[in-house]
């Protein structure tokens, strides 16, 4: 037993080493661009996939032993979705961005966040000038959307108006709270700016939660601008935890859902197909599924069995 200040006492016989992961130590700090004047940047992490082992291990007794074994159970826990495993691992990230991704960002609310403060501090005078490419007119079928294009020539008409537009909000903020006479409060000088505005925020959160964002951010589906800096942060996660990476991208960001409408259907195909096979396995579909475990193949026989 040793003894520690304030009258602790411990047996410390049981040492435990924090885990490290080679590949994200090496790149702690660097500013992986976003946009035109954005980034990503890893501050901290806590946790790696064999911490993930060692969450779901309290109620696996001795657990497994093997990298193999360990990757086997993330695979598990991910297809079974038993999601506080990977709720044990946390990144803290650095972001710079415009305050209307910041606003869409900020709807997940399962992470913990300080930002840039425009009350106590000068706004930055850098603002997101969308590239030609990504000018598009409103979507006819998506309300939150855009799709087709444009000519050159509108293009740069509308190029000309955000950025004319954008630099007029922000010399109007900086002669408010400049000009002698006016020292105007930041907190009231602010509002005249945009919403390409860039600002910065510390974001920490936990591995199942920052799934579930790239889930969302990370799709085609997703809002042009967030999604890059989504995919910078699936490549960090990638590097981070790479069998919980993958294990997400077969039974997450690559799967598809049915409903039991859906469901109903592919069962009467499935035994109209296949009449003599009971169970819709042996030489029938079940034999499509290469690289998958026995396991996994008597699930998915499971799910169409009824």
């Amino acid at each position: 037993m040793s003894t520690y200040p304030h009258g602790l006492t411990a047996d410390a016989s049981f040492e435990i080493t924090r885990p490290n992961v080679p590949t994200l130590d090496a790149i702690l700090g660097h500013a992986f661009k976003a946009l035109d004047h954005g980034f990503v940047r890893v501050i901290d992490y806590m946790g790696d996939d064999a911490a993930v082992v060692q969450m779901a291990r309290v109620s696996y007794g001795e657990g497994t032993e093997t990298p193999s074994d360990d990757e086997r159970l993330i695979r598990y826990l991910m297809r079974h979705w038993h999601t506080s495993p990977f709720e044990g691992c946390e990144i803290k990230l650095h972001v710079k961005l415009p305050i209307f991704v910041a606003r869409q960002w900020i709807r997940h609310r399962t992470a913990n966040v300080n930002e840039y403060s425009g009350r106590y501090s000068v706004m930055s005078d850098k603002f997101y000038v969308p590239s030609g490419s990504v000018l598009a007119p409103q979507s006819k079928s998506n309300k939150q959307g855009r799709e087709g294009g444009y000519s050159e020539s509108d293009k740069d008409v509308l190029t000309r108006c955000l950025t004319d537009t954008m630099k007029e909000g922000h010399e109007a903020y900086r002669a408010m709270i400049e000009v002698d006479g006016y020292d105007l409060a930041r907190e009231l000088a602010r509002t005249v700016l945009p919403l390409s505005t860039y600002t910065e925020f510390y974001w920490k959160i936990d591995l199942h939660n920052l799934l579930h964002f790239l889930r969302l951010r990370a799709d085609s589906h997703a809002q042009y601008e967030i999604r890059a800096y989504a995919d910078i942060i699936q490549a960090l996660v990638e590097m981070w935890t790479p069998a919980t990476y993958r294990a997400w991208v077969d039974y997450r960001r690559d799967a598809v859902t049915f409903s039991r409408m859906e469901m109903e259907a592919l069962r009467k195909w499935i035994a109209a197909t296949y009449p003599t096979d009971p169970e819709y396995g042996g030489s029938g579909p079940v034999d499509l599924l290469e690289g998958v475990s026995d396991r996994e193949r008597k699930e998915f026989i499971a799910r169409f069995a009824g």
